[in-house]
Formats: C-alpha cells, sequence, structure tokens
C-alpha cells in the first residue's frame, strides 16, 4: 500500500496543495478572508449557480434516457447486444473534447440541425446538457443494468402473485433494491457534469461556464491564481461530499442484497411492449450516441479526396511546431506510459482494499482514489508546473510529466476493474499456497494472477483509453513540440479557418476510433463480474 499512498501524496495531493497555497498566500501571508471576498462575486455566484444546477439538470435528464437502457440489457436478450453494449460504452471514454466537437459538429455554426432544419443549439444550454447526457448514458446502464441483471426476478413475480399490479410491485420490490444503485449512477453523473470541462468549454462560449472552466480561465487567461484557488477549494469541498456519499451506496448495494447470475435472468422479448421498449431503445441510442459521432465523421470528410486527413500531415509553424498527425504518436506513447504506471498503483491499491482486514482507514483511502476524477484537473495539470520544479524532482522539461498525469486518472479505473474480482478471489485458495510454502510473490503469481488475468487486462485498457483522451490537466504540462491528441484537437478549434476546424474533426475522429477499437476489445475479454460499472 505504501506505493499508491507515495504516488497519490506526491503526484496529486502536493501538486494541488501547492498551487491552491500559491494562490491564498502572498507576501509570506495567508488571505484567507479572499475566501468571502471571491464568493461573494456575482460573475462567480453566477458560475456556482449554473455549476450547480446544470450538473442537476444533466443528471436528471441523464437518468430519464438510460434508465429504459439499464433494463433492457438487464432483462432482455437479443442479437447483438454485446455490440450494443459497446457502442453504449463508446462515448464515456471519449475525450470530452470529442464529445464537445461532435455536437459542435451537431448542433454549432454550420452544423447538422442548421443545415437541415435552421436550428442551432450552440448558444443555449441545451447543447451542453445533451452532450452530458451522451458522455454519461453509460455510467447508467452499467451501474443500474448491472445490478439489475442479477435481481431475482422471482421476487417480483411472487409479489404479482399475490395480487399486487405489475407497477406496485416494481415500485415496492424491485425499485427498493435498485435504490443504491440509481443512486451510485446519479451521484457519478452528478460529479461528472459538476466538474465538466471539455464540453462546456467548447459549446458554453463566453456565456456558459462551470467551475471547472473558469478555473482554467482564471489560471491561464486571468492570472487571477486567488480565485482560482477559492474555486478549487469549493469545488474539492463538493467533490469530497459527492464521493462520500458514493461511498456510501455502494456498500450499501454491496451488502444489501441476494443476488442472482445475470446470464439466467435475461429473456428474449416477449409480447408488444417489450418489443417497443426494444425499439425505443434502440432509437435513443441511434440518435442521442451514434448521430452526433456520424457527423463528426461526415464533417471530418467534407474535403475532397481526404483533404483535411492529408492537411494533418504538414506543419504550418503556427498552432504547432509539428504536423498535427505527430499528435497521434505522440498520445499512443504517452497512453502507453500511462497504462503502465496506472496499472502498477491500481493493481496494489486494489489488492490492499481486497484483504479481509481492511479496516475503516482503508476504506476511506478507497474514496480518495476517486479524487483525481473530481478535482480539477486544471489545478493538478498547474500544480504539476509549480510543484515539480525543483530536485530532486524537477520535471518539467521531462516528457514523463504527461503520463504521470494521465496515470492518475487512470488508476481509479484500474481499481474500480480489479477490486471486485480480488475480493471474489477465495482466500483459502491464498492460505493454501502459504502453508505450503509459497512466498507473498508466488502465491500472488500463481494464484491470484491467472484468476484476474482477464480483469487485469480489461483495466488497461480502461486506463490507455481515459488516459488517450485526458485533457484538463494535460493542456498545462504538454510541450508545444509534443502536443497529445485532445490538445491538438482544442487548439485548431481555438483557431479561425476552414481548415483548421476541417482538421480538428478528423483528429476527432481519429482519437474516436481509436477508443472505440480499444472498447470493442475489451468486450470480447469482459465478464459479468469484471468492474463496478
Amino acid at each position: 500500500m505504501a506505493l499508491p499512498v507515495a504516488f497519490f501524496a506526491l503526484f496529486f495531493a502536493w501538486p494541488v496543495a501547492a498551487i491552491t497555497a500559491r494562490g491564498l498566500k502572498a507576501d509570506g501571508t495567508w488571505h484567507l478572508g479572499r475566501l468571502a471576498e471571491v464568493l461573494g462575486r456575482s460573475d462567480i455566484r453566477h458560475v456556482l449557480w449554473f455549476t450547480t444546477w446544470q450538473a442537476l439538470a444533466s443528471t436528471a435528464l441523464t437518468l430519464l434516457v438510460a434508465l429504459p437502457a439499464a433494463w433492457v440489457f438487464a432483462r432482455l436478450e437479443f442479437p447483438g447486444k454485446q455490440v450494443l453494449r459497446a457502442v453504449v460504452t463508446v462515448p464515456f471514454v471519449l475525450p470530452t473534447v470529442v464529445v464537445g466537437t461532435a455536437f459542435l459538429a451537431l448542433v454549432g455554426h454550420g452544423g447538422l440541425l442548421e443545415e437541415l432544419w435552421g436550428v442551432r443549439l450552440d448558444t443555449t444550454v441545451w447543447a451542453i446538457l445533451l452532450a452530458h447526457v451522451f458522455f454519461n448514458y453509460a455510467v447508467v446502464v452499467r451501474t443500474v443494468g448491472g445490478l439489475w441483471g442479477q435481481l431475482d426476478p422471482r421476487q417480483e413475480e411472487a409479489a404479482r402473485m399475490l395480487g399486487a399490479s405489475p407497477l406496485r410491485a416494481w415500485r415496492q420490490v424491485t425499485l427498493p433494491a435498485l435504490a443504491p444503485a440509481v443512486a451510485a449512477a446519479a451521484l457519478m453523473v452528478f460529479l461528472f457534469t459538476f466538474t465538466s470541462f471539455g464540453v462546456v468549454q467548447i459549446l458554453g462560449g463566453p456565456t456558459f461556464s462551470t467551475l471547472e472552466v473558469e478555473i482554467y480561465r482564471q489560471t491561464s487567461e486571468v492570472f487571477d491564481l486567488t480565485t482560482a484557488a477559492v474555486l478549487t477549494l469549493v469545488q474539492f469541498a463538493a467533490v469530497g461530499a459527492i464521493l462520500a456519499v458514493h461511498a456510501w451506496t455502494v456498500r450499501r448495494r454491496e451488502t444489501a442484497l441476494r443476488l442472482v447470475d445475470a446470464s439466467v435472468t435475461a429473456r428474449r422479448p416477449r409480447g408488444a411492449g417489450q418489443w417497443t421498449l426494444l425499439g425505443g431503445v434502440l432509437a435513443t441510442v441511434a440518435v442521442l450516441l451514434v448521430l452526433p459521432l456520424g457527423v463528426l465523421v461526415r464533417r471530418s470528410l467534407d474535403a475532397p479526396g481526404l483533404g483535411y486527413y492529408r492537411a494533418l500531415t504538414d506543419a504550418d509553424g503556427g498552432t504547432f511546431l509539428v504536423a498535427p498527425l505527430h499528435a497521434v504518436w505522440t498520445s499512443l506513447e504517452y497512453a502507453v506510459a500511462a497504462t503502465g504506471i496506472a496499472l502498477v498503483v491500481g493493481a496494489l491499491a486494489a489488492a490492499a482494499l481486497a484483504r479481509r482486514d481492511a479496516g475503516r482507514l482503508m476504506r476511506g483511502f478507497d474514496a480518495l482514489l476517486m479524487l483525481p476524477l473530481g478535482v480539477s484537473a486544471v489545478t493538478v495539470g498547474f500544480g504539476f508546473l509549480i510543484a515539480l520544479d525543483e530536485p530532486p524532482l524537477d520535471l518539467r522539461q521531462s516528457w514523463f510529466l504527461v503520463p504521470l498525469a494521465q496515470a492518475l486518472v487512470g488508476a481509479p479505473f484500474v481499481v474500480r476493474t480489479m477490486l471486485p474480482v480480488l475480493r471474489a478471489v477465495d482466500t483459502r485458495l491464498r492460505e493454501a499456497a502459504a502453508v505450503l510454502g509459497a512466498s507473498p510473490w508466488r502465491v500472488w503469481r500463481e494464484v491470484d494472477l491467472p484468476l484476474v488475468r482477464r480483469a487485469l487486462l480489461v483495466a488497461a485498457g480502461f486506463a490507455f483509453a481515459v488516459s488517450l483522451g485526458e485533457f484538463g490537466a494535460t493542456v498545462f504540462i504538454a510541450r508545444p513540440d509534443n502536443p497529445t491528441l485532445p490538445v491538438a484537437v482544442a487548439r485548431l478549434l481555438g483557431r479561425p479557418g476552414e481548415l483548421n476546424y476541417g482538421q480538428a474533426m478528423a483528429l476527432s475522429t481519429i482519437l474516436m476510433v481509436v477508443c472505440a477499437a480499444a472498447l470493442l476489445l475489451l468486450e470480447r475479454l469482459r465478464t459479468d463480474r469484471t468492474g463496478e460499472f
């Protein structure tokens, strides 16, 4: 456990503390009075209000749209279900920059809606809300659907035999059992939308700004580190509260239910109602998830002869010091390195948390491992530049700085994927091997590793996908001669001109294809017990 603790302390807690202290301390004096001053500003109150209500609206809308799909995946068996599950999950592992770009191509200036019906949503909050539903649809489907598929349907059938209507049986039997999973999914969606950056940065314009976007603006444009530090503390407190409640709901989900094998609860659709619901879910997936990605691909092909893709091989000397296509190889190299770091740190943390004698302190660390997903990535990235600039950790000029930041985001996914599998390993197998004289390392190699190998591969795939798309921290620390794909897309979108816009669409398409390929591979490896969502 020492290595995971040291890693998160050194590359997460220290940079965040360093940049926050830099903003609240001047001339050797702490200016804590600035907290009330900053929070009293009308523009900051507007940011706080928009951040909160758009997160609530996005969460409610995501639950409304995704819960029927959770039932379909849990209770129905139909051809192409595995492929559809992968399609549903693709948006979640896509970089937020790509999601924002896809909806920009759909609803922005010159987008498909304007082209066909003269409708533009980029100046309203609806584009942001729909993009958040797109991004978080899989969170609800996997979290709620995974539990729903393991609930014994005979309990609801018994209630109906005793005279309860289908609605009453569902409300009084199934819904109470699902409540912890629904609450956990809602909290995760709220966390991701509360800390939204790439989507709001691209679609929100100057009118709409979340806490994360405002931290970025105050840090990189206004250079007001005090305001950025105050907003970081506010976001940190909110995320800590969300994760504390989420940990409580997860414990309820783990201990309150008796579950069955999900493979025996799914049946082929029966009756017009189930076929209609399945058709409705397929239509929703096609319109809400597939259409934006299809429009993204279409926009990247607007130039004749793959012109936008061919332009990626030329360095213009303005936006980049190298050809934009160089960002593809740079991102792959960084993501591979970040995946290796995340696997080592996350696997060791999961192994420690899976121990039967893990106490309350360990459970608290489990919640802390999720903090990098919610705390401002902008703060982490800028904190890297502030904290890691002196020997023996002077890494500002090192290429390794980017994989370290990406591994912070990938490690929680490794933990969440491997932890349930490690907890399911029979401890008597380890004890028997130890009694026979095996060392702890040999016990891990010959007992645990064969049982968790598949989960380890799935964890590696998720860590690779999320590392590939990390943007908030990387935008600060990626060098101009080695931009990552998300950073390259954002820089191209920030420059006027049809060529820059087309190149951004082409790079986003490449990034989408790589993430989708990784996810399809994961679905072939995945089992029902591999991962918590």
